[in-house]
């Protein structure tokens, strides 16, 4: 019998966060709120969620709103085209009690943007005075109501619990707070650093960020497909509404983790705050998230675990002050320590289970199916250390071993209408890549839907960027001769 656990919080994005409290904890979140539910059709029954998992050993688990756990490496973070578990939100398989939906939510995708012309449009950008708006509320400051009450049932409980919190923002439409703007002045916006498609970028790799283009203050540019670059001054816009609906999230984050305190349960809960993957900017000449660019697979992952990540909080101290960011006065907290090192997601479960004081699962073997219960990624503990890394120069290993991994289907060669996001069917390439330290490998290869099998032997296009001499990777050097041991030395 292992000893009594923290509890654990989790954050996700769109975002996830995680409160788990046993000892302290932590949980991995991934949003499966898009169109083509391969759930069903893999009839995956074999992956174990991490909230599933903690339910057989009868802590008490909730979500807020439709979140993904951790699925095997077979289905990496960006090939994730479903509907929350078949519309049922893996309950009751995961969770205590069904999973919290906003009321407001029905509300994002429509006609709430008002326009120049006074009208309501569904527009890409969509700052808002919330007073105006359906119910006089958003999804994200509903979610965050609901996580400070859930927060104040867990304290009269004497169970450990695990709670995952889903925030829609910064996810498309950016309907946030008119207020946030403010803090990101138009006039101090820029572009990207790399604002144009590179002559290099084999077409296969390019995603045409359809989703975009249906938005109403989209259409009005008439944009060409699929190249077409959006004009300067409204690429400044799009990232303003970004950044504040960034600042948004992070608003409503700080009232959950300033209730933890309150409630005086940050001493014995493990937080973590992740993402399911990132959002091109205008990178490459791309928007949003259908790429296998470090833009579009880096994430945030932060950790707090009490007593690890810092000290334990003294009586009466508050860990997490609710900063306000339309105070000038307000004072910026401590960065944390960080890490330069390769993680994957897949080491969330690994991680969390063995902080929580859980047995942690052993590793896969190849092939797992006959296996009852196993785990990808490693475990992350050894990152969460209070004293000065320097200490233990060897504590981490060689970082040129590191490999993080990620995949993206494509229907065709080139861009088309389906290449963002394809059904199962369509899939005929697929994108593997590999990024390491030094660089990120790319290969575009045929793919069989009905088998899900790759053929590697019939390579479509390749990408090579070399992180220290072409860090926004705008320069393939696949096809260049002297690479070509490299290359050969990656391919399976």
């Amino acid at each position: 019998m292992w000893s009594p656990l923290p509890s654990t919080l989790c954050f996700g994005l769109q975002i996830s966060l995680v409160v788990m409290e046993v000892e302290p904890q932590l949980c991995f979140c991934l949003d499966l709120n898009h169109g083509h539910n391969l759930w069903k059709t893999l009839r995956v029954s074999f992956i174990v969620l991490f909230p599933m998992f903690l339910s057989t050993l009868s802590l008490d688990v909730r979500v807020l709103r439709d979140l993904v756990y951790e699925l095997e490496k077979s289905l990496p973070k960006n090939y994730k085209h479903c509907i929350s578990s078949n519309h049922s939100d893996d309950y009751p398989y995961s969770w205590s009690f069904p999973p919290y939906h906003p009321s407001s939510e029905k509300y994002e995708n429509t006609k709430t943007c008002k326009g120049q012309d006074g009208k309501l449009h569904a527009n890409l950008l969509c700052p808002v005075d919330v007073a105006d708006v359906p119910e006089g509320t958003l999804p994200d400051k509903q979610s965050t109501e609901e996580a400070i009450g859930l927060l104040e049932k867990m304290k009269t409980s004497a169970s450990p619990f695990f709670l995952a919190v889903g925030y829609h923002k910064p996810h498309i439409p950016f309907r946030y707070p008119k207020e946030f703007q403010k803090l990101y002045p138009l006039e101090n916006i820029t572009l990207a650093p790399d604002p144009h498609v590179p002559d290099s970028l084999p077409p296969v790799a390019y995603n045409p960020w359809m989703d975009i283009r249906e938005r109403e203050d989209v259409q009005a540019l008439n944009i060409s497909v699929p190249y077409g670059p959006i004009p300067e001054d409204f690429q400044r816009k799009i990232r303003q509404s970004y950044f504040a609906s960034v600042s948004y999230l992070d608003t409503q984050v700080g009232h959950v983790l300033s209730a933890l305190d309150d409630l005086r349960l940050a001493h014995n809960t493990i937080i973590a705050f992740t993402s399911d993957h990132g959002w091109a900017l205008g990178e490459h000449g791309e928007w949003a998230k259908y790429s296998n660019f470090d833009v579009a697979t880096r994430v945030p992952l932060m950790l707090y675990v009490p007593g690890r990540t810092a000290p334990l909080p003294a009586a009466g101290q508050k860990l997490f002050p609710y900063r306000d960011p339309f105070d000038p006065a307000s004072d910026w907290m401590d960065a944390g320590r960080h890490t330069e090192d390769l993680v994957e997601l897949v080491s969330l479960f690994p991680t969390l289970a063995g902080l929580a004081g859980l047995p942690v699962p052993p590793r896969c073997p190849i092939p797992s199916f006959h296996v009852e219960l196993c785990r990808e990624g490693q475990n992350l503990q050894k990152h969460l250390q209070l004293h000065d890394l320097e200490e233990e120069p060897d504590l981490f290993g060689n970082p040129r071993e590191l490999i993080a991994y990620s995949q993206y289907p494509r229907p065709a060669d080139f861009p088309q209408w389906n290449s963002d996001k394809p059904s199962l069917n369509d899939i005929k390439v697929m994108g593997y890549s590999i990024r390491t330290v030094d660089y990120r490998y790319t290969v575009w290869v045929g793919f069989d839907p009905s088998e899900f099998l790759a053929n590697f032997s019939d390579i479509h296009a390749g990408e090579l960027y070399f992180v220290d001499s072409d860090p926004l990777q705008d320069h393939n050097v696949y096809n260049d001769s002297q690479h070509g041991g490299l290359l050969h030395s990656l391919r399976p």
